[in-house]
């Protein structure tokens, strides 16, 4: 296979795993948050400072790489790492999640028919379209083709929607011809033990290199996420990969190791930083709020990141209230910093067999603020 994966350690006390993913590339220490660079960059961040952080993998957009600046330019001009200067591993989605969004779309056993948001152009999405755009971008783990649905989903659709994404995961896997790429399988199946558990297993069934858990992060909860990670898990491959898509908030990235996954993606550490708001030790901080405007702090006491050790809290509101980007660059370096230190951290306890007992004591702090200021997403 075109990655392998070890598993290190699980913690005694729940299915918090430790492990590594092994590539000719390099290796990822899992469980990993994994940066999003849709449009092949993390927003606000030179690459540089995303590795210095200590992220090995990026998850880059196929859906919006495709419209623009296209496949095939990208691999003329030597593929996606060497477009986006990223030496390190890099995993394309395959613009399932992007197609749910969109309001007007028809799907079929062919795939998905849709117009594009700003050209209003008409495109069809098939399984065998969706790996040939990955296969031409060149990354390292590639998707296979889903079918996302809203939250919440009655049973007799959501049961279409996940044998149909069954059989696309089919179609991929006889698409896929790049012996360098592994290919990723997505269960699906709404909120339903049924649904989930007969996804999972058919998906096992396919034989490929890691395994995602998709359709959380529709809008669900985390109550919900947590339950469906319950009945989801205990049928995928222990010995494979385990990704989380979509996922989040750092409660929810500790939910998720505590049910057992792998890996984990999210936009919100650079999104929420281009709108002013931090994550602490002691709960998520707006900046630009006027409280802060004489505030001689850095961002977080307790961070020992580029931003906290040069920057006050003052510094950091009068840029956003001012409307200067270096105010979303500051930003986006702590919460990347903090993002990539929990990972850090998250590993460490799993090793020393105190995953929930880390748990707790981070969530202690982190909630008492968070539940000010907690978003909907």
């Amino acid at each position: 296979m075109p990655i392998q994966f070890k598993l290190l350690a699980t913690d005694p006390a729940c299915g918090a795993r430790l492990g590594v993913i092994s590539t000719p590339k390099g290796e990822v220490p899992t469980p990993a948050f994994m940066p999003v660079a849709t449009q092949g960059t993390v927003k606000a961040m030179l690459p540089d400072w995303v590795a210095e952080k200590g992220a090995r993998i990026l998850l880059a957009n196929t859906y919006h790489l495709h419209l623009k600046p296209g496949e095939d330019v990208i691999a003329a001009l030597g593929g996606l790492h060497k477009f986006m200067n990223w030496p390190h591993l890099i995993i394309t989605d395959s613009g399932g999640y992007q197609v749910f969004s969109l309001p007007e779309r028809e799907i079929s056993e062919e795939g998905v028919r849709f117009r594009t948001r700003k050209q209003g152009q008409p495109l069809l999405l098939t399984p065998e379209s969706t790996i040939a755009i990955q296969e031409k971008l060149g990354a390292d783990i590639v998707m296979a083709f889903d079918e996302c649905v809203a939250y919440p989903t009655p049973h007799e659709y959501a049961k279409e929607a996940m044998e149909r994404t069954i059989r696309w995961a089919e179609r991929c896997k006889r698409a896929h011809g790049r012996k360098d790429q592994a290919l990723f399988g997505i269960v699906q199946g709404s909120t339903y033990p049924d649904l989930r558990r007969a996804c999972a297993e058919a998906i096992a069934d396919l034989d490929l290199p890691g395994i995602a858990v998709g359709g959380l992060s529709v809008g669900e909860g985390l109550e919900v996420m947590r339950e469906v990670l319950s009945y989801t898990v205990p049928y995928l491959p222990a010995d494979r990969p385990r990704y989380l898509m979509g996922v989040g908030l750092p409660e929810d990235i500790l939910a998720a190791v505590e049910a057992g996954m792998d890996m984990s993606d999210c936009v919100i550490p650079t999104k929420y930083a281009r709108s002013g708001m931090l994550f602490t030790q002691v709960g998520r901080l707006r900046v630009s709020n006027a409280e802060y405007r004489k505030d001689r702090f850095p961002p977080d006491t307790s961070c020992g990141c580029y931003t906290c050790a040069h920057y006050t809290r003052a510094y950091l509101h009068h840029l956003f209230q001012a409307g200067e980007i270096l105010g979303q660059t500051l930003a986006s370096i702590h919460n990347m910093h903090f993002y990539l230190t929990l990972m850090e951290n998250i590993r460490q306890a799993i090793s020393e067999a105190r995953f929930l007992q880390f748990k707790e004591e981070f969530l202690s702090a982190y909630q008492r603020q968070s539940k000010k200021t907690r978003h909907v997403r």
